[in-house]
Order: C-alpha cells, then sequence, then structure tokens
C-alpha cells in the first residue's frame, strides 16, 4: 500500500496512524486503571518498529496529558525525532477571539511535546465564535510561514467548509492537508455528504477517526456477551443490544473475509478503508499488542470482490 504524503511539504508516511485520545485521559477512558503510562510507551516504542510515525493527539486530550506524554516518550526512545510525526488540534474556544490565541496554544502544544515544530497543526472543529475563519486560518498560516507546524489540516469540516478553508490557505501559499472526521464501514457519511468527493477533488488527505467504530468492527462486541458500555462508549448508541443484534452479519462477512487472508476483523476493516484511497485511519491503541493488530492492515490488499461486498454490506451507513 502507498505511502502517503501530507499537503505540498509534509511527511511521507504509512497510511495508519495512532490515535491518542484515550493517552492519559481519565475523564472519557480509564486511563490509571486498565493501562497507564508503561503499557503507553510499549504502544509508541511499537509503533515505530512496525513503521507507524504518525500520532494524531490534540491539547483537550487528557487537559493536555496526551501530549506531554508523547513528549516524555520522544525523549525517552532512542529514534530520531525526525522519525515521529506529531499531528495535533487547537481548539477554538469562545474566548479565542483573536491570532494571538492561536499562537499561544501552538506556543503551549509545543512546551508539552517538547518539539520545535508538529508534523501537522488542526482545528478542532469548525466553530466561528468571534475570531471567524478568516482570522483563525490566517493565524494557521502564519506558523507555517514561521515553521512551527509543516502542514495544516482541520477536523469535523463539512464540504463547504474545506472549501473555504482551502481557498483562504491557498491565498496565503499554502495547502490544506487534510480533514479529521469519523469514517469506518459502521460511518460512512462522508462518501455521501461530498466530503469525500471534495477531498479528493481538492487533493486534501483523510484522516479517519473512529475507524473500527471504538471497537464495534473488532467482533469484541457483540449481543450475544452484551454487557452495557462503560466510558467514552456509553455515548455511542451503536454499542445498544439492539445495534449489536444488526451488527452480527458485517461481523460475519469480516470474519470470513479475514479467515481467507489470514486476518482479523479489525485488520480487514482497517485495510478497506485504507483501499479507498489517500485515506489514513487512525485507530487508538493503548499497548503494544494493539499497535502489532493495527499494523496487521498494511502489506496486503482485499481483492475488488471482497470490497465490493463489503459495501454491500454497510451500504446504510452512508
Amino acid at each position: 500500500m502507498n505511502a502517503i504524503t501530507l499537503g505540498s511539504n509534509g511527511p511521507t508516511i504509512a497510511p495508519l496512524g495512532i490515535g491518542a485520545w484515550a493517552w492519559g485521559d481519565k475523564l472519557f477512558w480509564s486511563y490509571g486503571k486498565d493501562y497507564d503510562k508503561a503499557t503507553l510507551y510499549d504502544a509508541f516504542k511499537t509503533a515505530l518498529d512496525v513503521g507507524i510515525s504518525l500520532f494524531d493527539t490534540a491539547e483537550i486530550y487528557g487537559f493536555g496529558e496526551s501530549e506531554r506524554l508523547l513528549g516524555e516518550f520522544m525523549q525517552q526512545t532512542d529514534r530520531s525525532r525526525s522519525s515521529v510525526h506529531i499531528a495535533t488540534k487547537y481548539f477554538p474556544l469562545p474566548w479565542r477571539f483573536n491570532a494571538q490565541a492561536v499562537a499561544d496554544a501552538l506556543t503551549a502544544s509545543l512546551k508539552r511535546l517538547q518539539l520545535p515544530t508538529v508534523a501537522l497543526y488542526q482545528v478542532h472543529q469548525p466553530f466561528d465564535f468571534l475570531m471567524g475563519q478568516t482570522t483563525l486560518l490566517n493565524a494557521l498560516a502564519d506558523e507555517v510561514k514561521q515553521g512551527r507546524t509543516l502542514t495544516l489540516g482541520v477536523s469535523n469540516y463539512s464540504a463547504e467548509q474545506m472549501r473555504q478553508a482551502h481557498r483562504i490557505l491557498a491565498d496565503r501559499g499554502i495547502a490544506l492537508a487534510v480533514n479529521q472526521v469519523p469514517y469506518s464501514l459502521l460511518t460512512r457519511q462522508i462518501e455521501s455528504n461530498g466530503v469525500l468527493d471534495t477531498a479528493r477533488e481538492l487533493g486534501i488527505t483523510i484522516l479517519a477517526y473512529s475507524p473500527l467504530s471504538q471497537g464495534l468492527l473488532t467482533g469484541k462486541y457483540t449481543a450475544d456477551n452484551y454487557t452495557p458500555p462503560i466510558g467514552a462508549r456509553r455515548l455511542n448508541p451503536q454499542f445498544s443490544q439492539s445495534s449489536l443484534e444488526k451488527l452480527a452479519p458485517t461481523i460475519r462477512l469480516l470474519t470470513e473475509i479475514g479467515e481467507t487472508h489470514g486476518k482479523t476483523p479489525a485488520q480487514v476493516a482497517l485495510n478497506w478503508l485504507i483501499a479507498q484511497g489517500n485515506v489514513i485511519p487512525i485507530p487508538g491503541a493503548k499497548n503494544g499488542d494493539q499497535v502489532r493488530q493495527n499494523a496487521g492492515a498494511l502489506g496486503w490488499s482485499l481483492s475488488p470482490d471482497e470490497r465490493e461486498q463489503l459495501d454491500r454490506s454497510t451500504a446504510t451507513s452512508r
């Protein structure tokens, strides 16, 4: 599977990354209980060992703890920091109403990460408030010019919002590198709402978060062994028992296809996403074993017929 270059001046990376939302997060996830700093460091090192270099974090993940952990891990590893590509995010809070707020937020993120620059800096949500998109995106463009981020991206932007962001940045001679959105076999709305088509038209990479639908596509959660969800999964109606019953045929298909290739349902689901072209799934991983499992999505391809079967099986998710 071909590597993907972010933007016009960004790094060239494998078409798979690591989502670090759960790293250090006690509010939505169980950091400090069933996983800790040591298991996350194992995930970090394992990712680099298997050729995964992109780690996606944000200033609000764990109230900055996700960034701090990544900064610490980069200092501890014997790898060159240039082999690690960090993507982080600016959250447009209502009281951030001028360009200086963007600069201050990135300064704080870089301090936690212990880096002079990041590979990708993204707007976490398409909120305007008092700043407005023009001021926000020009402030981000300034950070590229100053070398504090190599590329720029957005997250959760609609097709029209992407076009606006692309247009504003293009006036500064900067490409919009990514739009980070939910995308999986069970969440395919970007195929019908114009986001995927617009990204392809404008050369924007899709960073697919929740590419395994918070674990639903692993086959771990079924109606037969149903237990009420905890943590962030409590907010997801797809974890209800009735939804899991409807999901069963898709899990059976993923399992059958996986057996043909010696792969797990999750690896098949991630491979299907990568096969869409210019899409980088960023599944979460809390330990080295989960990273190795995710990496099993690389280095092989589904057949056209298998992709078509999966398309038909989950067509209602568009």
